[in-house]
């Protein structure tokens, strides 16, 4: 039996009452759908149709995405970031609709979700492999921290009376040191996340970069920086500032002493993304972001 694990924002009835027309839809497609325990309890409150709930199977064991032909996530950014902490180190895809605000990292909104379900029964989308982060914090020589991210790796000053005193490396070479309120790692994926709303650039999704931007730098120069995607990023809390807390994908986070350093370079695993609908990175900036494509003379969009 072909399966389906589905991972859901359960926290509002309208996405509930759509996951439970999809689970439908794939079961009659003899679909196993695979789901955690405490979102199978929230979508049954109030369902109406036990029968949709027939071949529901509860996630357990270490890796309960195993044989799982693709994740099918509904919610905004933040499940879509859940999800991937279930499938990663698989090679189970993860399809986003979008039920949240921007949501750049899902493929489809809402509108398209029929189709969506199509593409799944079908098979008929592209995979694309997506570039993570590997973290570890040490402090007095001894590891205290080791996590990954899909969007970013950002350390923050742990108070907000003091600034964060930094100095960062690349590739063992002395590169920046300033005080700061932070500063972000990210991938070209989370480019459009954090790292952009301090004045990051956005980097294409399959560029192989890593990217650091400086939050609220006191410095002369506090640019943002494209690095190589085999380059080891190297930052460090000076043993006479202040304390700081590492913050992965917004989701994990770990206090930092003064004095602690961080190493952040590739990933190995990657996260896979499946796209049904192939529209170009292009397009999605512009729906997105709404961007103003026409000129002022309203003359229509710039082709090639």
């Amino acid at each position: 039996m072909r399966s389906v694990l589905l991972v859901v924002h359960t926290g509002r009835s309208d996405i509930r009452e759509l996951a439970r027309h999809v689970m439908a839809r794939l079961v009659a497609a003899d679909f196993e759908i695979r789901m955690s325990a405490g979102e199978a309890a929230d979508l049954a409150k109030d369902a109406t149709d036990d029968s949709q709930f027939g071949d529901v199977t509860i996630l357990d064991g270490d890796h309960p995405a195993d044989g799982t032909e693709v994740a099918l996530v509904l919610g905004g950014d933040g499940t879509f970031l859940r999800a991937a902490e279930v499938t990663r180190g698989t090679s189970v895809p993860l399809l986003g609709v979008n039920l949240g605000h921007v949501g750049f990292l899902a493929e489809t909104e809402v509108d398209a979700l029929e189709a969506t379900v199509a593409c799944i029964v079908g098979g008929s989308y592209d995979v694309e492999r997506r570039l993570t982060l590997r973290v570890r914090a040490e402090h007095a020589g001894e590891v205290i921290a080791e996590d990954w991210a899909l969007n970013e790796a950002s350390v923050e000053k742990g108070t907000r009376e003091k600034m964060l005193d930094v100095a960062v490396s690349v590739d063992n070479r002395p590169l920046l040191r300033f005080g700061c309120d932070g500063v972000i790692c990210a991938t070209p994926t989370g480019s459009t996340a954090y790292a952009f709303s301090v004045g990051g650039p956005i980097i294409w999704p399959d560029v192989e970069a890593l990217l650091v931007v400086p939050n609220a730098a006191h410095a002369l120069f506090d640019r943002p920086l494209v690095i190589a995607p085999g380059s080891k990023i190297l930052i460090e809390l000076l043993p006479d500032g202040q304390p700081g807390v590492l913050s992965c994908d917004g989701r994990r986070s770990h206090e930092l002493p003064a004095g602690s350093r961080l190493i952040i370079e590739r990933d190995q695993p990657h996260i896979l993304v499946a796209r049904p609908h192939p529209t170009p990175f292009a397009e999605r900036l512009v729906a997105k972001f709404q961007l103003p494509v026409r000129g002022f003379r309203d003359v229509g969009p710039i082709t090639l």
